[in-house]
């Protein structure tokens, strides 16, 4: 599964999901742990203004779309950007520790371990 997460050129957790200027896309096995990592400068800090904010929508569509993208983890995004992501029935879960890296695998366990409750059930 394709994980995307904003991200800085740190590794730490880039704040602002839509006016990110780069995203990390996470290949994650389905024990919750990654396998592959890529980022991407995908500019959206400096195209966020450059439009009507649909537009913008679009063009992270298109990314996550294009990426075969699963889920997202981010510490924010908009009321707009969270209704694009139901409407494409992408989960946006949490990110919680500074470290992208970390944040992913801890968002995966975290949503992976609701998934198998959820089964139990």
């Amino acid at each position: 599964m394709n994980v995307m997460i904003p991200v800085r050129p740190d590794g730490s957790v880039e704040p602002r999901f839509g006016k990110a200027p780069m995203v990390a896309v996470a290949h994650v096995d389905d024990n919750g742990h990654i396998t592959k990592w890529q980022t991407f400068d995908v500019e959206w800090d400096r195209l966020h203004d450059e439009g009507t904010e649909g537009s913008h929508h679009a063009r992270i569509v298109r990314f996550l779309r294009d990426q075969k993208v699963a889920a997202c983890v981010a510490t924010h995004a908009g009321m707009g950007m969270q209704r694009t992501l139901a409407a494409m029935k992408i989960p946006l879960l949490a990110a919680t520790l500074p470290d992208a890296r970390e944040s992913v695998e801890q968002a995966m366990v975290v949503a992976l371990s609701a998934t198998k409750d959820g089964e139990k059930s």
